[in-house]
């Protein structure tokens, strides 16, 4: 089983919703495996609320380096040492992982990474390698977005989840995609082409070309969002095959 929790849907500066950052759980009972995926600012906060053990998350991924998926990363790793966390955090990411991550911490707190209480194991996911821990199974492929970003494909027993970043998708991500359960991809507008985000329609049409049956459209535009909501409810009758999501926060699909 595959858990898929919502937990921020917005984009940038959204005053509305939080930062888009989506919790996945893999497995049951104790062998579950749980992975958050992205961290920006208003993230921290989300995820605590959720998972108030301080050792049960075992990965961050961040797709890229924009303050809207990784600046809520120092307050996690601060606060996960004050509550003494032993275990150790598994971030991946594209290369220099490492590099980001302690300067990140190290301009928000400085001095603070040397006293972590729990060690940090760092793991590059390129799209030349699969990379297989804790049982699944991590693709990815290169976005096109404003700032380098590597979609990511989890696999887990026969099921799988494609989450995009940011970013139009490419062939490659095309070819990442196909045969997944579930596309949670980045929609900025609804058709409405921009340099670096995808759109509405977009990601309906890679979701039926890649013969995905659900879709989760996220980081959309905040003033956009409640125009998306409604057309998508129109255009979602017309997709049999196809089941349309545009989340809120705390929402969860299962697979």
């Amino acid at each position: 089983m595959i858990e898929v929790m919502f937990l921020g849907v917005g984009e940038a500066f959204d005053d509305a919703y939080p930062n888009t950052s989506v919790l996945i759980r893999c497995g049951e009972g104790r062998s579950t495996v749980s992975i958050l995926l992205e961290c920006g600012a208003t993230a921290p906060s989300q995820l605590w609320r959720e998972m108030p053990k301080v050792d049960d998350l075992d990965s961050v991924w961040l797709s890229h380096f924009h303050a809207d998926h990784t600046f809520g990363l120092p307050a996690l790793l601060v606060r996960f040492s004050e509550e003494r966390r032993k275990k150790t955090l598994t971030v991946l990411g594209q290369k220099g992982i490492e590099s980001f991550v302690r300067r990140c911490l190290d301009l928000a707190y400085p001095g603070f990474y040397k006293n972590l209480s729990f060690p940090i194991s760092y793991v590059e996911v390129e799209p030349t390698k699969d990379v297989a821990l804790f049982g699944l199974t991590f693709r990815t492929a290169e976005n096109d977005h404003s700032q380098r970003d590597l979609a990511m494909r989890i696999d887990f027993k026969g099921k799988s989840v494609y989450y995009s970043g940011d970013g139009k998708a490419t062939p490659e991500c095309m070819a990442l995609a196909k045969g997944c359960q579930l596309i949670i991809h980045e929609s900025f507008l609804m058709d409405t082409e921009i340099h670096g985000h995808g759109t509405v329609m977009g990601s309906i049409d890679m979701a039926q070309k890649c013969g995905v049956p659900n879709l989760a459209l996220v980081h959309i535009q905040r003033r956009e969002r409640r125009d998306v909501i409604k057309r998508v409810g129109t255009l979602a009758k017309s997709q049999n095959r196809l089941n349309v999501m545009v989340p809120e926060p705390g929402d969860k699909f299962t697979i």
